[in-house]
């Protein structure tokens, strides 16, 4: 029978970990592919840097807390993906303020016509709110997509590494769960979101192939340069929150 402090101490460990997911998973779909940077040879949307560490914490909870709380943690991500497409799509569909009657620093004047990620083209003067829909709607959808099929498979593949090695070699079930995941993430998202400047003959082949790629090489550097922080927090958290041998087999299970 565990204690109420050390039962409020897991508690507030699992928050930390499930702050930190849903903030990652949030800035992915609120900057999302607002600004593309170099990061050396690779072209990152700029939403993608923090997205990363939502594996790491879904591994370590899976590790600590067991696959049936990662998966609840996934499905509550899942559950604000929508809320965030929803209030998105509201803002947009709600009458919005005479462009003359707006603050200057609210509407863009374009020099030329702009064709956006779903397809739209946008010309003149065009409101920043609905530039920042039109850029971004269509990536949360694509988001939501992946996010379903990356988070889910990375829970899944962690606990079968996990079975298959008995509970030994942190490295393989922390490295070969993200790595097959972020495959999974960076092909739907790069294939939904630029989907349709695909078909309209905006974007070749390539250029979705160097997307992909840079998206997938990114986060397969951060999933391998996390190994030693899942090894430590794996570690350390274990004897902080002291869960038992018992209790983490107990997890494994579930």
């Amino acid at each position: 029978m565990i204690s109420d402090m050390l039962r409020e101490r897991r508690e507030r460990v699992f928050l930390v970990f499930a702050g930190t997911f849903l903030c990652a998973m949030t800035m992915l779909n609120i900057i999302g592919i607002t600004r593309f940077v170099e990061l050396g040879p690779l072209a990152l949307a700029v939403g993608v840097l923090p997205y990363p560490l939502t594996f790491l914490c879904t591994d370590l909870i899976s590790e600590l807390y067991g696959r049936a709380r990662a998966n609840f943690l996934v499905t509550v991500g899942l559950g604000l993906n929508g809320f965030i497409l929803f209030v998105m799509w509201l803002g947009q569909a709600m009458p919005g303020v005479p462009i003359g009657s707006q603050p200057p620093w609210q509407v863009i004047a374009l020099a030329e016509d702009v064709a956006l990620p779903n397809g739209s083209v946008v010309t003149g003067s065009v409101e920043l709110f609905s530039l920042l829909y039109a850029t971004t709607s269509g990536a949360v959808v694509a988001s939501m997509m992946a996010y379903i099929a990356a988070q889910y498979c990375d829970v899944f593949m962690f606990h079968f590494w996990k079975r298959l090695t008995n509970g030994k070699h942190l490295w393989l079930r922390n490295n070969g769960s993200t790595l097959v995941s972020q495959g999974v993430d960076s092909f739907m998202v790069i294939t939904v979101t630029f989907g349709a400047q695909f078909l309209a003959g905006n974007m070749t082949v390539k250029a979705m192939l160097v997307l992909m790629g840079s998206n997938y090489l990114f986060k397969m550097m951060v999933a391998l340069a996390d190994t030693p922080f899942f090894y430590l927090g794996t570690h350390y958290l274990s004897r902080y929150l002291e869960f038992t041998e018992e209790e983490l087999a107990v997890h494994s299970q579930q």
